[in-house]
């Protein structure tokens, strides 16, 4: 493996000492991976300038940066941002599931949400952060400045997923204090009532808001491959079960399938993207989707 995709492998990320660490090391393994391969159609900068665009003042542009590049660039302070983003975790008990091998739900989104937010503060987007079960637990309001980022991943960092899913209620409220239209990023499972969840997800492009959805899960949780015995126990509940698996898996994995099929006709109907991401999965297809909305917003 590349030295580069090791960082984008979660179980090797999983591994590292610290979440700023882990951040950091996911978003340069996605850089060096775009700068080497022939993927065409992205564009990540972390620049302290852009490009001149019509109204800015004369005073801001920089002309040792003219002097070398023949080109107008402005200075970009630490006020100015090109785009607002708010990224929700699901915090539930369901999102501590992990299979055989894998890291659990949580953890994914965890690190995907801080590797985000890590990147956006890099570019002078400002970005904010809102973990929820049954209700928002945590609530950081967007913010370009360099420092933000430390406050966003040390709150990631420090939650312990607990409590049953109240998916619409934690996004109805979560819609109602955005203030400002952006990039709405959810990361959940999304095991809860289906039509719930959609009218959730309805709610912010109501309030003019993009919206892109992550759901996340564990490999053993779409295909149903548990082996011919197995204890099944409720993360919520705390409720356990003895059963087959085999015996159940065709008929699991054709209601996961339709449960997918749901979100994800829904969220189309809705103008929402929609993506299904694994946990066995590198980082590198989230990021590329998360870029390819950003880029697709500017």
């Amino acid at each position: 493996m590349n030295d580069y995709r090791r960082y984008l492998d979660p179980n090797t990320i999983a591994r590292l000492s610290n979440i700023e660490l882990k951040a950091r090391l996911v978003v340069e393994g996605f850089i060096t991976g775009l700068h080497r391969s022939p993927y065409h159609g992205f564009s990540v900068e972390f620049a302290e300038h852009r490009q001149y665009r019509n109204g800015d003042e004369f005073r801001h542009i920089d002309w040792k940066v003219f002097g070398r590049t023949d080109k107008y660039y402005v200075k970009q302070f630490e006020e100015e941002t090109n785009l607002r983003s708010m990224i929700a975790i699901d915090s539930s008990a369901s999102m501590k599931f992990a299979s055989g091998g894998n890291i659990t739900k949580f953890e994914y989104a965890a690190y995907l949400a801080a590797a985000l937010s890590y990147m956006l503060i890099k570019q002078r987007d400002a970005v904010g952060l809102s973990i929820y079960d049954t209700e928002i637990k945590h609530f950081i309001h967007p913010s370009s400045r360099q420092s933000h980022i430390h406050n966003i991943l040390k709150t990631i960092d420090n939650v312990v997923p607990a409590n049953q899913t109240g998916t619409a209620a934690a996004l109805d409220s979560l819609a109602e204090r955005i203030r400002r239209r952006g990039l709405v990023v959810l990361i959940s499972d999304f095991f809860d009532d289906l039509k719930s969840i959609i009218s959730a997800l309805q709610h912010f492009r109501y309030k003019k808001h993009e919206v892109l959805v992550f759901q996340i899960l564990d490999p053993r949780e779409i295909d149903f491959k548990f082996g011919k015995n197995a204890i099944f126990k409720d993360m919520e509940s705390g409720e356990e079960i003895t059963t087959q698996p085999y015996q159940l898996q065709k008929a699991y994995a054709q209601t996961m399938q339709e449960f997918i099929y749901e979100i994800k006709k829904s969220c189309r109907n809705a103008n929402i993207d929609y993506n299904l991401i694994t946990t066995a999965e590198p980082f590198d297809k989230a990021m590329k989707e998360f870029i390819a909305k950003r880029n697709q917003m500017m």
